[in-house]
């Protein structure tokens, strides 16, 4: 199945960022038992060691999930980091901006792509440079309304809401045009990956995917 399509049919993308790679196995179980088979591990742009760590957790999830789980890379900010995250099994690339040589590599080695926007020139810019979807960052300060807004000239583009969101709110953004939603701190919460509490994770994941199911 195409990467849209994938969004469009899940519609949740994990955000796992700061995780050390030893839970990586564990969290990835219990977002999957929750529904979730979209997952995106961040690199930390200010600490350029702990790339490693994201490139294994990509490449572990990878392998040990295959087709029931898609795993890509975040704040993607150079072709390195899209390169970095293919060889290590990475399937698409997420980032907080706009930048067209990485979304046009991207779609060049198959990947999928999903850029981040705040403006209607950015949105338009991004999709025409090949973007699957585009990112709304950060949703949350900016609002449903705000999206609803940018959906009407722009109805042509898909976009996801990231950024504030969570189980409580989710189904407003879908209401207002969005395609899915993608959820970190609200979700892969550091406090209950650390205490093993991966059952409230799980239950978590579940609520957030039945939200955006009931608002389609």
């Amino acid at each position: 199945m195409a990467f849209l399509d994938l969004v469009k049919e899940h519609g949740v993308v994990a955000i796992v960022r700061g995780i050390a790679p030893e839970y990586m196995m564990d969290l990835a179980q219990a977002l999957h038992r929750g529904g979730i088979c979209l997952l995106e591990c961040t690199f930390n742009q200010k600490d350029p060691d702990s790339w490693k760590g994201t490139l294994d957790s990509i490449a572990k999830v990878g392998k040990a999930f295959g087709d029931s789980m898609v795993v890509g890379a975040g704040t993607v900010l150079s072709l390195d980091q899209l390169h970095m995250t293919l060889d290590a099994g990475g399937k698409f690339f997420v980032s907080p901006n706009v930048d067209v040589k990485v979304i046009g590599e991207a779609k060049r080695l198959g990947m999928g792509a999903l850029p981040g926007i705040m403006t209607p020139s950015e949105a338009v810019m991004a999709h025409d440079a090949g973007a699957d979807a585009v990112k709304l960052f950060p949703a949350g300060n900016l609002g449903p309304g705000y999206l609803k807004a940018m959906r009407a000239p722009l109805s042509h583009i898909d976009f996801l809401a990231v950024g504030g969101v969570d189980e409580k709110n989710v189904a407003e953004y879908i209401r207002a045009g969005a395609i899915g939603a993608g959820v970190g701190g609200n979700l892969a919460k550091k406090a209950l990956i650390e205490a093993g509490k991966f059952d409230e994770i799980e239950a978590c994941a579940r609520a957030l995917v039945e939200a955006v199911k009931s608002a389609k």
